[in-house]
């Protein structure tokens, strides 16, 4: 089975607020500020795809559309045991919208050839939009299959079980198949040996320009094809401070108990 799993780079989720800025002219955060990482819901898809191969064999491709940055993802990804690592190269767009990367990461695909199964993070987090897996799938002309967390491979196709907001669904698929993988308990993303580590140091990663795939960098623009960020801020948080009084403590402990109520009944 041929697995391609994409990736995508992202700020620290782990970063001190105090460290953490905006620049409202590009609309984007500070890069900077914070180490970039992998973002966690592609590092799930990484695992299950993982996962996948030690029951059924075949390859896993890991995919990256980002600045030459993008190594560094990449690098991780070959430490967890993926069999190759294509990285194509964004030159200057800060932020393209999910359609844009949707096509992108489709050019790429088809450039390095026939697939099985696509995994995508179900989002990422920093933006957060969870579109780019369904798009990428029309994009491909193959089925989608969202929120999944476990897959396995059965005699007529895919067994897949997917998270709902009442429990779990199984749903059976052919490939070719797109998924985005959610997280739970068993897809945590594995510790890479320090062996492993320093072996991907040296394993190729393949890089590829647009102009290589067939897509045109001018449609790859900040902003987007179909939605424009017209604002982003940090939320403004009010810290208040209030002193219970009273003569006795039980008399401190009424007051503060009715303050209490008062201020869970006016959210």
């Amino acid at each position: 089975m041929n697995i391609i799993v994409c990736l995508k780079q992202i700020l620290d989720p782990e970063v001190p607020a105090r460290d953490f800025r905006i620049d409202a002219e590009k609309k984007e955060a500070v890069r900077g500020t914070a180490n970039l990482v992998t973002n966690i819901f592609c590092e799930n898809a990484l695992e299950t795809a993982l996962q996948l191969r030690e029951k059924t064999g075949g390859r896993i491709t890991a995919l990256v559309f980002a600045p030459e940055s993008g190594e560094d993802a990449l690098r991780k990804a070959l430490a967890m045991k993926a069999d190759e690592a294509v990285l194509v190269i964004n030159d200057g767009h800060p932020h393209p919208d999910p359609l844009a990367v949707a096509h992108v990461l489709a050019a790429a695909i088809s450039k390095i050839g026939v697939f099985d199964l696509v995994m995508v993070g179900r989002e990422s987090g920093d933006w957060g939009v969870g579109q780019t897996g369904g798009l990428l799938a029309e994009e491909l002309g193959v089925p989608c299959i969202s929120f999944v967390d476990n897959l396995e491979n059965g005699t007529d196709g895919l067994i897949v079980t997917r998270q709902t907001d009442n429990g779990w669904e199984k749903a059976r698929s052919t490939t070719p198949l797109v998924v985005t993988i959610t997280n739970n308990e068993y897809n945590v993303p594995r510790i890479p040996k320090t062996r492993d580590i320093m072996m991907s140091a040296r394993q190729p990663i393949t890089r590829l320009t647009l102009d290589e795939i067939g897509v045109d960098a001018a449609s790859i623009r900040a902003g987007g094809n179909y939605y424009e960020i017209v604002d982003i801020s940090i939320p403004v948080k009010e810290v208040t401070c209030e002193f219970v009084t009273g003569d006795s403590l039980d008399e401190r402990v009424d007051q503060f108990a009715k303050r209490i109520i008062e201020v869970t009944q006016a959210l």
